[in-house]
């Protein structure tokens, strides 16, 4: 089997890919935008053969690699980058080359579009926010006086927090449509309501196999509107509800082979023309896995290997794990700017036996993770909760700031 990974290389972590497809009998191929002599070397170790481009926006060298491993070794079986940045890229690819095992360029078009994914939510009978692409000022208004203040404005395409707004009122809504980027633009009804996530890997009949659930400590929007303190981290349990919902929405999307990360919310108050509270509320599905630590997180709570998981279902449609045995872990990203109680170390020190690992996020990473994130794992919901607490208590003195790399 024949299968093309793009920009394993990057993030850094993605190499496991390729191990894991090694190690069940796939041809690996690997299209990196690094000079060979800069690739990890555990990356290295791991593909059959690699084609470096200069950039991957430009379609005429993807072009050529692809036609180049074609011509060497023969029809290509998959195409596949598990990254957000090149998913419309793979299924371009796919097209051209007749891969037939992942989305065509129309179908992930159609998917990365908040507004047309809600229709799919309704197939699978999970409730959406109500919307209204925004034409202009005027259809915006309108959308707004029906629905009442307040609202969200975002871009229909798009990945995380970025260019997302809370509307309060006219005022809001017209100095923020001024100043959103030139794309298509998705107005929503707020919701009240804790996020968590629904991510795991899916067989070729779109049965999952493997399942996770993140909550959060903040919100990704305020995190990167307002730079505050951020964390997430694994659920103990996966219920009967989530596992319904994750199926039924994995069913309605129509994903097989694939890893998968969607985001709901479940309402702390009654809304109207939604539901009462505790009722879930689709937010939207991302078909690759779910992005910073958290795979790494998915596997110190399950001590596993999800990026093996990954490549056993996909290459030889084996493997259950639907019901291992959980701790918990997280991570929580503090802020340069915020002057917290504990510094880093004190806070190593306290939860020595809970502790993984701290790292100094650059820019690209912090603006929505924080400038240094500390990660641990939990036996108890009362460890986690007693360590959530200390990293994020914040004192009114100036000399505390626990996060600047020395």
């Amino acid at each position: 089997m024949n299968f093309v990974l793009i920009s394993p290389n990057y993030p850094d972590n993605y190499w496991l890919f390729c191990r894991g497809l090694k190690k069940y009998g796939a041809t690996v191929l690997a299209i990196v935008d690094t000079a060979y002599e800069n690739l990890n070397p555990n990356l290295i170790q791991n593909i059959d053969e690699c084609y470096v481009v200069n950039n991957f926006n430009n379609y005429d060298e993807m072009i050529r690699a692809v036609g180049y491993f074609t011509f060497k070794y023969g029809k290509i079986d998959w195409i596949e980058s598990n990254n957000e940045a090149w998913l419309s890229l793979d299924a371009k690819l796919r097209d051209d080359f007749n891969v037939k095992t992942g989305f065509d360029f129309k179908t992930i078009t159609e998917y990365q579009s908040k507004a047309a994914m809600k229709k799919y939510y309704e197939d699978a009978g999970i409730p959406t926010a109500r919307y209204s692409l925004v034409e202009s000022e005027e259809n915006a208004l309108e959308f707004a006086h029906k629905i009442g203040y307040p609202l969200v404005l975002k871009p229909d395409h798009g990945v995380g927090a970025s260019f997302t707004y809370t509307i309060q009122n006219d005022e809001d809504l017209k100095k923020y449509l001024h100043v959103a980027p030139k794309v298509q633009m998705i107005l929503e009804e707020y919701i009240e309501g804790d996020v968590f996530t629904l991510d795991g890997i899916c067989d070729a009949q779109g049965t999952i196999r493997y399942l996770n659930s993140l909550e959060y400590v903040g919100n990704c929007m305020d995190s990167v509107q307002y730079q505050q303190s951020i964390g997430a981290y694994t659920a103990f349990t996966i219920s009967d509800e989530y596992r319904d919902i994750a199926q039924r929405t994995i069913h309605a999307f129509h994903l097989k082979n694939r890893f998968f990360h969607c985001e709901f919310f479940r309402l702390t108050k009654e809304k109207k023309g939604l539901g009462k509270k505790g009722t879930v509320i689709g937010l939207e599905v991302n078909f690759r896995p779910p992005g910073g630590f958290a795979p790494d997180l998915m596997n110190y709570a399950g001590s596993l290997d999800v990026y093996d998981i990954w490549a056993q279902v996909l290459i030889t449609q084996q493997g259950d794990y639907m019901n291992i045995a959980r701790e918990s872990a997280g991570f929580a990203g503090r802020r340069n700017s915020i002057s917290y109680k504990y510094r880093v170390k004190e806070l190593e020190q306290m939860f020595k036996d809970q502790w993984l690992s701290t790292i100094y996020l650059p820019e690209a990473y912090a603006a929505t993770m924080g400038d240094v994130t500390i990660s641990a794992r939990f036996k108890t919901p009362e460890e986690r909760n007693a360590f959530f607490k200390a990293a994020f208590q914040e004192t009114l003195g100036k000399d505390q700031n626990s996060d600047l790399k020395v």
